[in-house]
């Protein structure tokens, strides 16, 4: 499914950037609890959000979903 695809990308991306889940949602603005939902692909996440986690990870949307 390819909301569990974005939600491993995302993870693997931020783990790069050494954040913690906490401290990356903190970063972008976003509730900890919904970012770490939308990594564990149980968000159906608004194209809004998906820029807010590129820009926060200093990727594009294109590279976000690069491989999916």
């Amino acid at each position: 499914m390819i909301i569990k695809e974005i939600g491993k990308r995302i993870r693997e991306l931020r783990v790069k950037t050494g954040f913690s889940q906490e401290k990356f949602a903190l970063k972008i603005g976003m509730d900890r609890t919904y970012f770490a939902s939308v990594e564990l692909g149980k968000r159906n996440i608004a194209i809004i959000n998906l820029e807010k986690i590129a820009n926060g990870l200093g990727v594009s949307l294109s590279e976000l979903f690069k491989g999916l």
